[in-house]
């Protein structure tokens, strides 16, 4: 395929914009947008939980511990 200039890239982006017109695009991108926020914060509250799930799982563990001494 070689190296493609940069009138190679505008003639594909000039098509493209034709196609499927700039609202479409707009679109495109605001929806990209979302959904990358959307997985930046899934993963942040996915740490989040794990952190709760630990703190929740030694509270259970000394409370299990206190049960078994008594």
């Amino acid at each position: 395929m070689g190296s493609f200039s940069i009138w190679h890239w505008v003639i594909v982006l000039v098509v493209v914009i034709l196609v499927f017109g700039t609202k479409k695009l707009g679109n495109v991108g605001a929806d990209l947008g979302k959904a990358v926020k959307g997985f930046k914060d899934g993963v942040k509250g996915e740490d989040d939980k794990s952190a709760t799930q630990q703190t929740a799982q030694s509270t259970i563990d000394v409370d299990a511990k206190e049960k078994t001494k008594q």
